[in-house]
């Protein structure tokens, strides 16, 4: 099951990581689209966005309906929702990470300012 998820997990990631690919999500959370009008603003081949819709559909972050030749697709969040639980998780770090590089600089500039006071009080 752990194995599952995390084989699921990756094929997110995987197809989340092409620009072309978020793109396209990024269009369908507004709306349903055909496959040619998610290939329309790349100025790529229907085969072309044929290609990054299957690796979108392996991921499971789109559901193709057919009708007729015409083939629809629509967004899909339960795989983005799972990336972002896996991604909230490490959050913490990078949080208590930048936490303590605002207190560094904080104190660093409550230093200068106190030594450019002792500076100017003793001219």
């Amino acid at each position: 099951m752990i194995e599952r998820r995390a084989a699921a997990l990756d094929r997110v990631f995987q197809a989340l990581a092409d620009p072309t690919r978020r793109a396209m999500l990024r269009r369908l959370s507004k709306s349903e689209q055909s496959i040619g009008e998610l290939a329309a603003p790349f100025r790529m081949t229907f085969a072309a966005a044929s290609k990054h819709v299957k690796v979108l559909e392996r991921a499971r972050l789109l559901r193709r309906r057919v009708e007729g030749r015409s083939h629809f697709c629509r967004l899909e969040p339960a795989p983005l929702a799972a990336a972002n639980g896996w991604l909230r998780f490490y959050e913490r770090f990078w949080t208590d990470q930048l936490d303590a590089l605002d207190a560094a600089l904080r104190s660093e500039d409550a230093e200068a300012v106190i030594s450019s006071g002792k500076k100017g009080a003793s001219t």
